[in-house]
Formats: C-alpha cells, structure tokens, sequence
C-alpha cells in the first residue's frame, strides 16, 4: 500500500538554514546498501552536521549523514556514519566542483526524503556561511513573522 502524497518521509537539517544562506539547491539521487534504505524509511536518520566533498576522481559523496542500524536483524548490517555517494549528471557536478573553488562557499546537505519512485533522495545546497549579524537578523525576522501569525 503506498503512502498519501502529505504522509511522505521527510529528514531536514535545520541548523543548515540558521547557518549558511542557500544559493543553489540540487536534488541527488544516494547510493544505498539494503539495511541503509530500511533505517530510512522507518525515519532513522539524521542530517546533522552533514557536508558534501569531492573526492580525488570527482566523485560527490556525503560526509556526517547518520543513518542507525537496521532494528530488524544482525547480519550484513551497515557502517552508520560511512561516506555515501551522490549521484547527479556531469554538468551539475562540474558547476558545483568550480563553485566551491571560491573562497566561504560549501556544500551541505539540507533535505532526505524518499520520492514517488521509492528512491532516497537528498537535497543538498550551494551555501555561503553566515555572520554572526546575519544569524540574529534570522531571528528577528523568523520572530516577526510567528508574531503575525498569531494575530
């Protein structure tokens, strides 16, 4: 039986948004062992402090995304904080590899969720690290706007 459309799996990591300003954001496809996907979509995951990097032949991987141990069973279990793959088309990969060349510029991981197609999917952005002034203008405009919601 499949999910409603409101009733999907969604991971975010909200400190991502507190601490970095989103310039671009992708949508990339993960490269998952069995029990990795399970842990998944029973919402074991966490995306704290989760950070993408390149490694020495090009290749996207995401680095800190914790994904628990399968509860179900002990054999062929997964590393938890292993380095998983990203998967996105040349031109995407080629224009993030240029971008984070420049000076204060990252790339995190912002949302895990699984698609219509059953496949785990992350949201990651091209991101810029806030100031500290930047960080309290968030919150004075994130307590401006739950004031007018209350009214």
């Amino acid at each position: 039986m499949a999910k409603a459309k409101n009733d999907r799996l969604v991971i975010r990591n909200k400190r991502a948004s507190f601490d970095y300003e989103f310039l671009e954001t992708y949508t990339a496809g993960i490269v998952l062992v069995g029990t990795e996907i399970k842990s998944i979509r029973t919402g074991k995951a966490s995306l704290q402090d989760a950070y993408c990097y390149f490694d020495l032949s090009g290749q996207l991987y995401v680095r800190g995304m914790n994904v628990a141990q399968y509860f179900w069973g002990s054999w062929g279990q997964h590393e938890p904080a292993r380095d998983r793959k990203l998967l996105l088309n040349a031109k995407e990969l080629r224009h993030l590899r240029s971008a984070i060349k420049e000076k204060g510029l990252t790339i995190v991981a912002t949302r895990l969720y699984i698609a219509d197609n059953g496949y785990a999917k992350l949201d990651i952005a091209l991101a810029k690290g806030k100031k500290v002034y930047d960080k309290r203008q968030t919150i004075k405009e994130k307590d401006i706007r739950r004031e007018l919601e209350r009214d």
